[in-house]
């Protein structure tokens, strides 16, 4: 079946996510009487991993589980209070992200294949179309979220739907991503091709599929 479209992952794909989340932990945590070092930081990704899980299985809601994340981390406040300190951090964060260096060769080497591109993403609408916006890519094509699709990676489904809404069949489709949980194993349940995009080299390593950088996404085109 010929390629007919490119479904990107945001989040440690597109938008460099982990040194984002770092440059605004140092910035934020001094002002919230926290210490910016590794430890705290590597707390941080534990906890996020942990409470983004739940809302991915729909036990919490978005703004839940951030203020979850909040209480691990050692605070005590009622919901109102965990909210204000937590938009400090999105603050931060949101002034940080930016977009990997090979994002843009990458998407004119689709443009020239005539090629489709849109984007399924674990985050809220609201935050990853402004994730978007801010690297230059708000017309990129469609972006799917567990908002709109009532499910998240790595449900087989989220990829089902976003496919359908797309109009496309799966097997016309590439999945793109870091997780190779939740962007490459979850696509091929659900019938697309997937390749994994291991920046740091972690593997795993009997992944036939695995790309380090985006631009080696020529050879799956």
């Amino acid at each position: 079946m010929t390629l007919t479209g490119v479904l990107f992952d945001l989040d440690g794909t597109l938008g460099d996510h982990d040194t984002s989340v770092a440059t605004a932990l140092t910035a934020w945590l001094p002002t919230v009487g926290m210490v910016a070092d590794d430890a705290t930081i590597a707390r941080w990704h534990e906890v996020a991993e942990t409470h983004l899980a739940a809302w991915r299985r729909r036990e919490v809601d978005y703004p839940e589980q951030r203020r979850r994340r909040l209480r691990d981390l050692g605070f005590a406040y009622g919901n109102p209070a965990l909210d204000q300190i937590f938009a400090g951090y999105l603050v931060e964060y949101e002034k940080a992200y930016h977009a990997y260096d090979d994002v843009t060769e990458a998407l004119a080497e689709i443009a020239e294949r005539d090629l489709k591109v849109a984007v399924l993403t674990n985050g809220s609408a609201q935050q990853q179309q402004g994730k978007l916006a801010r690297m230059g890519l708000a017309d990129l094509g469609p972006v799917w979220t567990p908002d709109d699709l009532g499910m998240a990676k790595p449900d087989p489904g989220a990829f089902r739907g976003a496919v359908a809404r797309w109009g496309l069949r799966p097997g016309e489709v590439l999945s793109l991503g870091d997780r190779h949980d939740l962007d490459v194993l979850a696509a091929r349940a659900a019938g697309l091709r997937a390749v994994h995009l291991d920046r740091p080299g972690i593997g795993p390593m009997d992944e036939p599929h695995r790309i380090r950088s985006l631009r080696e996404l020529t050879d799956y085109l």
